[in-house]
């Protein structure tokens, strides 16, 4: 019987880094952070510690490569995302997208912004990866903006602003502070009212008010 080394060495060595990731991951989720060993990943994928010694150079690049897989993961997840005619709705569905990748994949979700792993620091390519993530949100900010939609600015600090929020409401949903439910309407009802802060209309409707 091959073990799981094995049957990834067979398909490239993306697919042993996959492999090697994905171990780590379940590692983190069933038996935490002290669990993460490089010996214990080899065991439990049957391959040597030499191999993810040679891969990821020991423990703290293992975690970064998990960091990085994360951010990777969540913006492959966001570019697939069909665009639409409606740069709002476009920037909706991205949004949406954000708490669906968030909710499925916690574990990672948990490495890239909660500190899972107690000192870990990511490195300066890990950071590059992170910031490329929302590369398709700030493009819809921007459309938004160019349509007249939103009021101009500077497209990717809005799109951290949208970010901010998101994150906080997943957290939330995340830590069972929100049931699915409850969850998705708060999440959809937060996203409306940051987007109307940087609304034309609500602009304007200011305005009238004023005079």
């Amino acid at each position: 019987m091959s073990t799981l080394y094995q049957d990834a060495l067979r398909a490239g060595q993306d697919a042993v880094r996959t492999t090697i990731l994905d171990c780590a991951i379940n590692l983190l989720v069933t038996d935490g952070p002290a669990a993460l060993t490089m010996r214990r990943i080899a065991t439990d994928i049957g391959s040597s510690t030499k191999v993810l010694y040679t891969m990821f150079g020991g423990k703290e690049g293992l975690i970064d490569a998990l960091y990085r897989e994360g951010f990777a993961r969540l913006r492959r997840f966001q570019e697939q995302v069909p665009r639409t005619e409606d740069p709002l709705t476009h920037l909706t569905h991205l949004g949406a997208a954000y708490r669906e990748h968030a909710i499925a994949e916690p574990a990672y979700y948990r490495v890239m912004f909660e500190q899972t792993v107690p000192g870990f620091r990511p490195s300066a390519e890990a950071l590059a990866v992170a910031e490329t993530a929302f590369d398709t949100s700030a493009a819809a900010v921007a459309a938004c903006m160019e349509a007249g939609i939103f009021q101009p600015g500077d497209a990717r600090e809005v799109s951290k602003i949208f970010w901010a929020a998101s994150h906080g409401a997943v957290s939330l949903e995340i830590a069972g502070h929100f049931t699915p439910e409850d969850g998705g309407r708060r999440y959809d009802a937060l996203m409306a009212a940051v987007a109307r802060a940087f609304s034309t209309q609500h602009d304007s409707k200011n305005e009238g008010q004023g005079t």
